[in-house]
């Protein structure tokens, strides 16, 4: 089975507004409202690829209660811990000013809901995959990820780490399955820029030998580029299509090389199958549905056989 883990779920309200004008009441021309949360999103992209997992993370009030409900229409089965007190944030993004947003800060996490969640994931069995992923709550310690690699080492769970800085520096020595920063973010830790798919993998190797088994860089529209544990490197120009929501992208890639992994344990396969679901959520108005991750995938291939 494979769990998610969104620490601060929300309810993502997606507006777009013409002729945006500050200090001014302005109308939307369009609405959008949506359960988000990485962890959240790995699961409804697995869900549309035909795996089951549980999103596990804590909701909170009257827009957690909703949270619940969206992923269960969205056929996503869900395990969250309710917190007694605030409510689940609500974020808003402003599709027409680009990477313009307001996010929520979302309920206070005391020691009672958090002893939860590590009990349920104390209960996880060898040969589980579970996913962290995303930013951690200033109400949690901020070593989160590492406590709960720490508490399941050795117990033979694959675990997928998609985080930032220390929250991914932390865990790398209890040798997660895959991490999967993009290559801003890989540049950050070594205070590099990265810029191409070639000057990322000498820097993926360099978090593979910080304990990281497979290291799956990113780029947006520059591709992606994966090392393995098993020392095979591969890179891929991004698929040709028309950028539509970028928002999404990165944990479809996540979901979608988990998605090939467990078909054909074969890295290069689970590697075409995380660029092609990645590259359709970003050229789909939300996440990518099977038949777009097919179609990439499918068109993926014809690019890189016509390279050879």
């Amino acid at each position: 089975m494979i769990y998610t883990v969104t620490f601060n779920p929300s309810l993502d309200y997606i507006v777009s507004v013409d002729d945006f004008q500050l200090g001014l009441t302005n109308r939307t021309s369009s609405e959008l409202m949506l359960p988000g949360g990485k962890g959240i999103n790995v699961s409804m992209v697995l869900g549309n690829l035909g795996i089951e997992s549980t999103a596990l993370g804590f909701v909170a009030g009257f827009t957690g209660d909703e949270i619940v409900r969206r992923v269960g229409q969205m056929h996503v089965r869900s395990d969250f811990i309710r917190v007694g007190q605030g409510i689940s944030r609500i974020n808003v993004k402003l599709k027409s000013i680009d990477g313009t947003e307001i996010n929520g800060s979302g309920p206070q996490i005391d020691h009672e809901p958090l002893e939860q969640l590590m009990i349920k994931l104390n209960r996880l069995n060898s040969g589980d995959i579970l996913v962290l992923a995303g930013s951690i709550p200033t109400s949690l310690p901020d070593d989160m990820y590492r406590l709960i690699m720490e508490m399941l080492d050795g117990k033979g769970i694959m675990i997928v780490v998609d985080a930032t800085r220390d929250l991914l520096l932390n865990v790398l020595s209890y040798k997660p399955f895959l991490i999967k920063p993009n290559n801003h973010e890989l540049g950050e830790v070594f205070g590099v820029e990265l810029t191409t798919r070639e000057s990322v993998i000498p820097y993926a190797k360099k978090l593979q030998e910080k304990g990281a088994r497979n290291v799956l860089v990113s780029m947006a529209g520059e591709g992606a580029a994966l090392v393995t544990e098993t020392g095979q490197v591969f890179s891929t120009p991004a698929p040709k299509g028309t950028l539509v929501n970028g928002v999404g992208a990165g944990d479809s890639m996540v979901a979608g090389f988990l998605a090939g992994w467990m078909e054909r344990s074969d890295y290069q396969h689970a590697f075409y199958m995380g660029v092609a679901a990645g590259s359709a959520s970003a050229f789909s108005e939300y996440l990518a549905t099977g038949p777009e991750v097919e179609a990439v995938y499918r068109a993926l291939n014809k690019m890189e056989n016509e390279k050879r």
